[in-house]
């Protein structure tokens, strides 16, 4: 089983120097190898791989004009050619998004594959030596992967891939008394089928005045100017505790639901929050939840835990749906909280959704259902 864990390094100043140069190169190398690529496939239609760009790395080091590469790690270089070739392949063949030129003025990244080392209290790499770094959990396993990065505000860290040989655990049978539901919201965070509720903690919402103040001091300063970069950082600080406080509650939410030991299957909806955030009334709250990253903790950690994570059809009628008549109605307002019964009852509509995306997802028909999972929940609904 593969695990990532990221660290917090603090290098000297040398050690920046490096760090910058290695930051450079890397970029410098893949916007030349993704022009390279460009100009072989409009002139020839020719695919260049990676290896046939890598095959002039040595010539490039004896040039007097670019002699500057051999000051940095080799295969932190033939890494950077690797990811170009990696997402330019996946362009074709996936129709995901074509690979665009980087840019010094956003996140900067290397890699170092297979030669990295984890102590204590550093990290060892090639051509740089030993980073100081705060190591908040001890490494067990073959280092795979070490990537190093530099945010915004010009904090340094070890994002550390290790294969520790353990394996991915089977799935747990799918049972209707353990699988819950999960609805997701803006005011509440999540309400699940049993009727606990999540609030939101909105970090964004908490921290928007003083980032819009931010934002107009930084509009106002000279661009190019040193007044500019320290308005920049400090916009950039207020959004990296933005998104820090987000992932914490994420992180703390999915380990509880995981970890619970009364639970072996998560029902959750396929939201398309790319196009959800086209709500320019909403965007802001939607994008400040975090739903995609909600998604993505749960999945990986059930994984490990060997729990199953169901996936409800983003159009199935979860919140319109009565739960107890099955019927539809097609005039609930957003406005409407509360869904009315025949019997004269009433449930609050989140929880009213929870419930229904549980059923969507223990339905025979449902794709994401393990073959398995549907015989044992058929035969425990009485079909």
């Amino acid at each position: 089983m593969y695990k990532g864990t990221k660290y917090r390094v603090y290098p000297s100043a040398e050690q920046e120097v490096l760090l910058r140069k290695h930051f450079g190169c890397v970029r410098w190398l893949y916007n030349r190898g993704l022009a390279a690529k460009i100009e072989a496939w409009t002139e020839k239609k020719q695919n260049l791989s990676r290896f046939d760009i890598q095959a002039t790395l040595p010539g490039l080091k004896k040039a007097e004009e670019t002699a500057w590469l051999k000051e940095v790690s080799a295969q932190s270089l033939q890494a950077a050619l690797a990811n170009l070739d990696t997402a330019y392949t996946r362009f074709f063949r996936q129709k995901k998004g074509f690979p665009k030129f980087k840019s010094k003025h956003h996140r900067q990244s290397f890699q170092i594959p297979q030669a990295g080392i984890v102590g204590e209290n550093f990290v060892q790499i090639p051509k740089v030596g030993r980073l100081k770094a705060s190591i908040s959990r001890v490494v067990e396993g073959r280092v795979k992967t070490i990537t190093i990065s530099m945010n915004a505000t010009g904090k340094y860290f070890a994002s550390v891939l290790v294969q520790d040989g353990t394996l991915i655990p089977e799935k747990m049978p799918v049972t209707e008394a353990g699988t819950i539901g999960i609805d997701l919201g803006l005011i509440t965070h999540a309400t699940l089928s049993n009727g606990r509720k999540i609030e939101n903690p909105r970090p964004l919402k908490k921290l928007i005045k003083r980032l819009a103040r931010a934002q107009r001091i930084q509009s106002r300063r000279i661009k190019g100017g040193a007044n500019r970069d320290k308005a920049h950082k400090c916009v950039a600080r207020i959004h990296e505790r933005v998104a820090n406080t987000r992932k914490d509650f994420l992180h703390k939410l999915t380990t509880s639901l995981v970890n619970d030991n009364q639970v072996d299957s998560f029902a959750i909806e396929d939201l398309s929050v790319a196009n959800m955030v086209k709500n320019h009334r909403l965007a802001r709250s939607i994008a400040d939840a975090g739903w995609r990253t909600f998604r993505t903790f749960l999945e990986y950690k059930a994984e490990r835990a060997g729990k199953n994570v169901l996936v409800v059809d983003r159009f199935a009628p979860s919140s319109k749906t009565d739960h107890k008549s099955g019927k539809i109605n097609y005039n609930l307002k957003l406005s409407d909280r509360v869904i009315h019964h025949e019997d004269g009852t009433t449930t609050c509509r989140d929880i009213n959704a929870a419930i229904n995306i549980k059923a969507f997802a223990l339905h025979p028909r449902n794709k994401s259902l393990p073959p398995e999972g549907r015989k044992s929940t058929l035969e425990e609904i009485g079909c």
